[in-house]
């Protein structure tokens, strides 16, 4: 028996909001990363996607700090 093709979902016209931040860690650049979103998360609700534009490291008394500098984009929810 043969499938049937499914209906494509007509797309929901929505707006999303994109911010710059940066995300710290003494470990490394994926553990900077996800310290980013995380902290983002307690703020923002709705996050939908995180790219990575830089990662550096900062030296602080000796000791590597990874940096991982993203763009983080969130639904605009507006005013409730």
């Amino acid at each position: 028996m043969a499938k049937k093709a499914k209906k494509p979902r007509a797309a929901v016209p929505a707006v999303y909001k994109i911010i710059e931040i940066v995300g710290t860690s003494p470990a490394s650049f994926a553990d900077a990363a996800a310290n980013g979103i995380k902290s983002a998360s307690k703020s923002l609700r709705d996050l939908r996607v995180a790219e990575v534009d830089k990662l550096d490291v900062k030296i602080e008394n000796g000791k590597l700090v990874y940096r991982a500098k993203m763009k983080v984009s969130f639904k605009y929810h507006g005013e409730d």
